[in-house]
């Protein structure tokens, strides 16, 4: 992934085509929506066209999975079948990271999301993203968690299994070579 937060003409191109095909290969996840629409919002942000690039690059395969009509904007989800491969074995977030005496992970899921400038779903996302399909049904993802659950040291995740959607808590310093985030744009 580039530290530079734009994406060369070519890398555009090729990024906008990606995620075209991607879009009319799963209607289901955007019945009524038009790519055309979305195309032309993403020429004229390209801070968004790097971000979504940097949620390709880490495993996540974005595509649009709603539309806010109260902030008139669309939503780009992860949306690959097991939580992304390049965002696993974190913790929670920067605090949980620096609390860990030893064995520390490379990064936490809210300072990666914060990075990347996309937002570490919420359970409310997570569940819809569900409506869409089986997501993680051999891993779990993090999700945003309430601040009184992690004024307590806490945080959630969730997964899919035995055809549920479950959420968890955890220590928020904890880590698994299974469990990574998934995130969300808006567009």
């Amino acid at each position: 992934m580039k530290h530079k937060k734009e994406l060369s003409a070519a890398e555009r191109v090729a990024l906008i085509t990606m995620l075209k095909t991607r879009f009319e290969q799963n209607k289901h996840r955007h019945e009524g929506l038009d790519w055309a629409e979305i195309q032309a919002r993403l020429e004229r942000q390209l801070e968004k066209l790097w971000s979504l690039n940097a949620m390709e690059a880490t495993g996540g395969e974005p595509d649009v999975t709603a539309y806010d009509k109260m902030a008139d904007a669309y939503i780009f989800c992860d949306c690959v079948a097991e939580s992304p491969k390049g965002r696993r074995s974190v913790c929670y977030d920067p605090e949980a990271l620096a609390s860990r005496k030893e064995y520390k992970p490379n990064d936490s899921a809210v300072g990666m999301a914060a990075h990347m400038g996309i937002e570490v779903l919420t359970e409310a996302q997570y569940r819809a993203l569900q409506q869409l399909g089986k997501f993680d049904t051999k891993t779990s993802s993090w999700l945003s968690t309430p601040p009184e659950i992690r004024a307590l040291g806490g945080a959630i995740f969730g997964d899919f299994r035995y055809g549920q959607v479950f959420i968890y808590h955890n220590g928020a310093e904890s880590y698994y070579a299974a469990r990574g985030f998934r995130g969300a744009l808006s567009v």
